[in-house]
């Protein structure tokens, strides 16, 4: 029986602001990436996050994004490569930190949104986010979109690289995501999403909005824990893949 790893994003709220229901969703997901504190989190957060995660066996990792409180990382800001690289390895370090003081384990690092999508097709700003983790957690698991300059600058480092599809977005031909703004973009029905991956995690492809398959490797499936049926889209999920055979394991040991 093969597996693949469930993710989440956790830990996005910020002080008395709540987003998503992360003990609902680790009941359900193997893997969570905690905000850091820039996109979404703080201190208060992150260290109950890691607590709750460890003792209920999840695997952790840092979720570094930009520093955008007010547009939750989905903006594009106009930082050099070099604040890029710097500001992947503080947010790594803060997590690193609260991790060890919630007596976790960081397991993994996942570049959260626009800064994600922006690294995915640029390839200066891949490489300086992978020379980020390669600099302060050499150690660390990269889970980075599959088929993207992500996943090549990661493993042109010599991280290991686990490669990741979406659940609830869409994508186009060129094997990116479709822009947000964009009409079918985010998907909502739970059970129209795991049949999907079902076919892609079978298949080993992704599926574009034209029904065109990209071959790649998948070793994790993401759900937005931000997304309003989250929760219900995990179960559908998971339900989904076991039924068909497919196990749920963390792609690094919790």
């Amino acid at each position: 029986m093969r597996s693949v790893d469930l993710n989440c994003d956790c830990g996005e709220g910020f002080g008395a602001y709540r987003i998503g229901d992360d003990d609902a969703m680790l009941d359900i997901v193997t893997s969570v990436n905690v905000a850091c504190g820039f996109h979404a989190g703080d201190p208060e957060i992150m260290a109950k996050t890691f607590m709750a995660a460890k003792a209920k066996g999840v695997a952790i990792g840092a979720h570094p994004g930009f520093p955008d409180l007010w547009g939750f990382g989905r903006r594009g800001l106009p930082f050099t490569v070099g604040e890029i690289e710097r500001l992947v390895a503080y947010q790594i370090g803060a997590a690193n930190a609260l991790a060890t003081y919630a007596g976790a384990r960081l397991g993994h690092v996942k570049i959260h949104g626009a800064l994600s999508n922006i690294a995915a097709q640029d390839e200066t700003i891949a490489r300086a986010i992978a020379r980020a983790v390669k600099a302060v957690a050499p150690n660390l698991s990269f889970l980075a979109p599959a088929g993207t300059k992500l996943e090549t600058a990661g493993l042109a480092q010599g991280l290991a690289v686990a490669r990741e599809i979406f659940a609830d977005r869409a994508y186009t031909d060129a094997g990116r995501l479709v822009e947000r703004s964009a009409p079918g973009a985010v998907l909502h029905e739970a059970a129209e999403a795991a049949e999907r991956v079902l076919a892609m995690v079978s298949e080993g492809a992704i599926i574009t909005v034209s029904g065109k398959r990209l071959a790649t490797g998948i070793d994790s499936i993401c759900v937005h824990g931000d997304s309003p049926n989250a929760v219900a889209m995990a179960k559908a999920l998971r339900a989904r893949l076991e039924k068909a055979g497919i196990a749920l394991a963390p792609f690094v040991a919790a």
